[in-house]
């Protein structure tokens, strides 16, 4: 069972994600808060497998609340699905850097929305597809998130990890991945378990920023 905490400072909108989820059969809403720092109370107490937060809430914000949740120097963090009704780079490079696993806007189909908390929970992220372009074409000019620069990652990477971290920045699925490389998905799996550490991050989400983030993949301006 996947459980999660949902964060808003509507009600309405907390109902109506929480009436979302929980008719999943593999979905519990364990706790709902209005704010940032509701949220982060509520998901250290219960130790959630995804936090659905919102960006703009009075006094502790979103992104405020998942860098404590799951930021750098976070030891034992819970993973973060940011969603907001805004489409704004800030907001998107403000979650990322901040820990979160995964951003989406709330007029997301519900469907997509449920696949997205699945995906969170499982560790692989998600970002909504109306933005993920964009934000590859311009991750290459903000500021690096990471300690970890492409010269190191060519050293602290092998070769296979990074054949596999480049097709992850494409947007693969570990069965496409296992299919290109000629590998089992388990062995896929493996692989990113130990690359991840390395890289500092905590989903292939992250992984796939960082990739760009760092000039490890490349992605053209007509992208």
């Amino acid at each position: 069972m996947i459980k999660v905490v949902v964060a808003d400072d509507q009600p309405l909108v907390r109902a109506g994600l929480t009436a979302m989820l929980d008719v999943e059969p593999d979905i519990e809403v364990i706790a709902t808060a209005q704010d940032g720092t509701e949220a982060v109370e509520a998901a250290r107490r219960l130790r959630p497998d995804v936090v659905c937060m919102d960006i703009r809430m009075p006094g502790q914000d979103g992104i405020s609340a998942t860098r404590q949740l799951c930021g750098p120097g976070v030891t034992d963090p819970v993973p973060v699905l940011v969603l907001t009704t805004f489409d704004i780079d800030d907001y998107v490079f403000g979650a990322l850097e901040a820990g979160a696993s995964g951003f989406l806007l709330k007029d997301a189909e519900p469907e997509v929305l449920v696949a997205a908390v699945r995906s969170v929970a499982a560790g692989y992220g998600t970002l909504d597809n109306s933005i993920t372009k964009r934000v590859l074409r311009e991750v290459v000019t903000r500021r690096r998130t990471q300690p970890v620069t492409a010269a190191r990652a060519a050293d602290l990477l092998t070769a296979r990890e990074l054949d596999i971290l480049l097709r992850l920045a494409e947007g693969m699925s570990n069965e496409e991945i296992a299919g290109a490389l000629f590998l089992e998905v388990s062995t896929v799996k493996s692989h990113l378990a130990r690359m991840m550490p390395k890289l500092g991050v905590r989903s292939r989400l992250q992984a796939a920023v960082w990739a760009y983030q760092n000039g490890v993949a490349q992605t053209g301006a007509g992208s």
